[in-house]
């Protein structure tokens, strides 16, 4: 089967069910596992369709937010990478603020930066801190069970007593017009409070996120530094033309 009969067929699938299965499109196209996995790559980035754990989703398509355990199996080397990059812009002797989230946790055990003091809404990241014998704050509030991070009207208030040179936070979408967005409201308040508080701002963000558009808005896209391991092709420019890309690959 010629590779636009493939992509073809991908598109109508995801037109009709919006999320499809990996093993599903190798059965349907009898294609290899790595063909159909270029495929999707591809289509990705020319803007029509957004790679998924496992697949593939329609763009914009609001998928139900995941527990920490989930999301920590997913992209492992890209969160990897840049969590790398999100350590380097640390420097001796700052004030910062690490959202919860599985890639600003995972730049933790990263951080080379001495005389570093961290204020962070994550329990897990609390944690991570301590074995790094890091200085650091834990918000009080209401704690999401799923994610374990810490929301709410008491975390807000807590955050009033700080000031930060940098904050680092996750999205769970990265769009152009919508902006950095997630699906809690409150939590998204937390994100954007922290951000106001600090000189710089950084955005976390894989390539599965670019496109996707989540309840709750966080930032435009210009209010924060973007740190990515590869921004595809398709999101390239428009979000250079707005904002600094920190990139994997550079």
């Amino acid at each position: 089967m010629l590779t636009e009969e493939r992509y073809r067929i991908i598109i109508q699938r995801l037109q009709e069910s919006e999320v499809v299965k990996l093993q599903e499109l190798v059965t349907l196209l009898e294609a290899s596992e790595s063909t159909i996995r270029r495929d999707l790559v591809d289509l990705e980035e020319r803007g029509l369709l957004k790679r998924i754990h496992g697949g593939a989703s329609l763009p914009g398509h609001k998928l139900p937010e995941q527990g920490l355990e989930e999301k920590s199996s997913r992209n492992i080397h890209e969160k990897s990478k840049i969590a790398s990059l999100a350590a380097m812009q640390v420097k001796d002797g700052e004030y910062i603020y690490i959202d919860a989230g599985t890639t600003t946790l995972a730049m933790i055990p990263l951080i080379s930066a001495r005389g570093v003091t961290v204020v962070t809404n994550g329990l897990s990241h609390i944690e991570a801190l301590a074995d790094q014998q890091i200085d650091s704050y834990l918000l009080g509030g209401k704690m999401k069970t799923r994610t374990r991070a810490v929301i709410g009207s008491i975390a807000l208030q807590n955050m009033e007593h700080f000031r930060f040179d940098r904050c680092f936070l996750g999205t769970n979408g990265a769009d152009v017009q919508m902006g950095y967005t997630t699906p809690d409201p409150e939590e998204a308040l937390i994100k954007r409070r922290a951000h106001q508080l600090s000189s710089a701002s950084y955005v976390l963000a894989d390539a599965s996120k670019f496109g996707e558009v989540s309840f709750a808005k966080v930032l435009e896209v210009q209010d924060a530094a973007l740190i990515t391991d590869r921004m595809p092709e398709a999101w390239r420019e428009s979000f250079a033309n707005k904002t600094k890309i920190i990139e994997g690959s550079q």
